[in-house]
């Protein structure tokens, strides 16, 4: 069952109602809405709020929760932050896309627990979404860490953007109408960052943001650079061939 808990957002007092349409900006600039999924983050969580509450800029702030055993929404209620929370179950994607529909903003940005967003987020969100030919995109990225492992995944990752495609760690961000014209996120098991990545593609104009934002390499440590290369190549091939997203989810989590 889905619902939204009576919690403030970060910057705007009161909910926003509607989907798709924007609030189209302010005296302060166009209003930001950071959607964040979460499922059992307690870990990461705090950390992550300490983050977002030092963002400059005209933001809001949403936890779309996927049914948590853990702390985590506990720990969103008791930071000072206090992020609204939408409850959603039935996967990372319905989570976004029922966290999406609840907020009233002029941008969109889904960030990862695991990913911070760079210091200037705001102007740069707030440049692009100046340009009406930009429909969305994501922020250049860096792997955690100064290792070999973390600058080799960086420097692959810059490839694969080069290339033309990208995915929800580098925090992918949209117009609400046309993240709404797309019919948000596939509920699919997995890629669905990708898949809505390509379909803005083929919408208009995609802009990588400069940052850099930062993702942690931790969830790949255990399987080393060349595997966590394959892992990434293996599965986006097989998903363009059609082998279907269940199948994918179980390839993805062996993985890592």
């Amino acid at each position: 069952m889905d619902r939204t808990l009576p919690l403030r957002t970060g910057t705007a007092a009161e909910e926003l109602p509607g989907a798709g349409e924007g609030a189209r900006g302010t005296a302060a600039g166009p209003l930001v809405s950071v959607i964040v999924p979460t499922l059992d983050e307690e870990s990461v969580l705090p950390s992550l709020l300490d983050h977002l509450a030092g963002l400059a800029g005209h933001f809001e702030f949403v936890l779309a929760d996927g049914g948590s055993t853990d702390a985590t929404v506990a720990c969103a209620r008791a930071h000072a932050l206090a992020p609204r929370v939408v409850e959603a179950t039935g996967g990372r994607a319905r989570q976004l896309n029922v966290a999406a529909q609840s907020v009233r903003a002029d941008l969109l940005v889904f960030l990862h627990a695991d990913s911070r967003l760079p210091a200037g987020a705001y102007s740069s969100l707030a440049a692009a979404w100046s340009d009406p030919a930009v429909v969305g995109g994501n922020f250049a990225l860096r792997f955690e860490g100064d290792d070999l492992f973390a600058r080799a995944l960086t420097a692959v990752y810059a490839v694969q953007r080069r290339l033309g495609y990208f995915y929800g760690d580098s925090s992918i961000w949209v117009r609400p109408a046309d993240f709404a014209a797309l019919r948000g996120f596939r509920e699919i098991a997995v890629m669905e960052d990708y898949d809505l990545a390509r379909r803005l593609a083929r919408r208009g104009r995609v802009v990588c943001l400069p940052g850099p934002a930062r993702t942690s390499s931790r969830r790949w440590r255990r399987i080393g650079i060349a595997r966590t290369v394959l892992a990434w190549t293996t599965i986006r091939w097989l998903y363009l061939l059609g082998v279907p997203p269940q199948p994918l989810a179980g390839l993805y989590r062996h993985a890592r």
